[in-house]
């Protein structure tokens, strides 16, 4: 099974390469534009120099069955148009593009050509936030926080806020009928941003504040008398009287907490089996990110 990975930043060769360089029966091809990061990462690999691309066109000439885009947001749209339109299997990392209008292309064109196309919401499979799909979820609380790194709007919301969405979205037990938007922008840098998802029963809030003198991920489901939180992916603390704390395993790898390697494998498996994966529930996840970025533009930035 052929499989290229475009783009060789950090969260390719933190995250995805440890994981598609050590799988069976796959020939990983590189493709980067940098031929000093190819060459370091190919040998790192010990990959044959058939293997290493530096254009696009190279890459797609290998004859790939699937593919991984860790390229930079912008070009996402040319390369993932590329890659449908040779029918490779694609998975994205997210955001899919910046603009809406050129995520809604990319479903459409993947629907149409009939290719798999998956955007990496790799929280979807991290074990502690997976688990909370069995707790009772009247209350959804998830904060993302970091330290100095107020940004322009639509970046912000799109590269970092959108897993906030996605989880949120995730964790929901129910339609959503209310959504309400809060947020500070100073500068035309947004500081915080805040969401709620509300329906029947339930109130879901997600947290964004980039000035917050903490780096942290905090995730919290609460119902019936019961709590379950999951502080910084790694440590499960299940609330009902005396807390009952779970911390991953000394040797579980980051990816493997994460959900990154589950995210990558399961696209792989329904690869090989032939099943075509759609994106259009991610297209959802861009669909409420965008009416955020509206909502913070029109009723905060202008202010």
């Amino acid at each position: 099974m052929k499989v290229g990975c475009i783009g060789l930043g950090d969260i390719a060769q933190k995250a995805y390469l440890p994981v598609l360089g050590t799988q069976p029966g796959i020939d990983l091809h590189l493709q980067t534009r940098t031929p000093a990061t190819l060459e370091r990462v190919g040998d790192s690999l010990h990959l044959p120099r058939g293997r290493r691309h530096t254009t696009l066109d190279s890459l797609l000439d290998a004859g790939l069955d699937a593919a991984f885009v860790h390229a930079p947001t912008d070009v996402h749209p040319e390369i993932v148009t590329r890659l449908l339109e040779a029918g490779v299997p694609t998975y994205v990392d997210k955001p899919l593009a910046y603009e809406l209008a050129d995520s809604e292309r990319l479903v459409t064109l993947a629907e149409r050509r009939g290719v798999s196309l998956t955007v990496g919401f790799n929280r979807r499979h991290a074990p502690g936030y997976a688990q909370c799909l069995d707790h009772p979820r009247e209350l959804i609380l998830m904060q993302k926080n970091r330290t100095g790194l107020p940004e322009e709007p639509r970046s912000m919301i799109l590269d970092d806020f959108i897993h906030v969405v996605d989880t949120l979205r995730f964790l929901v037990p129910g339609p959503v009928d209310d959504v309400t938007v809060r947020a500070r922008v100073d500068a035309g840098l947004l500081h915080h941003v805040v969401l709620q998802l509300a329906g029947d029963g339930f109130t879901a809030l997600g947290v964004m504040n980039r000035l917050s003198g903490s780096n942290e991920e905090i995730l919290e489901v609460s119902g019936q008398d019961t709590k379950r939180q999951v502080v910084n992916l790694a440590e499960v603390i299940d609330h009902k009287g005396q807390p009952t704390v779970r911390r991953r395993g000394d040797w579980v790898p980051v990816s493997r907490q994460r959900g990154i390697e589950q995210a990558a494998l399961a696209f792989l498996d329904a690869v090989r089996a032939g099943e075509v994966l759609s994106a259009r529930d991610a297209l959802a996840t861009h669909e409420l990110c965008e009416r955020v970025v509206r909502e913070v533009r029109d009723r905060y930035a202008a202010s």
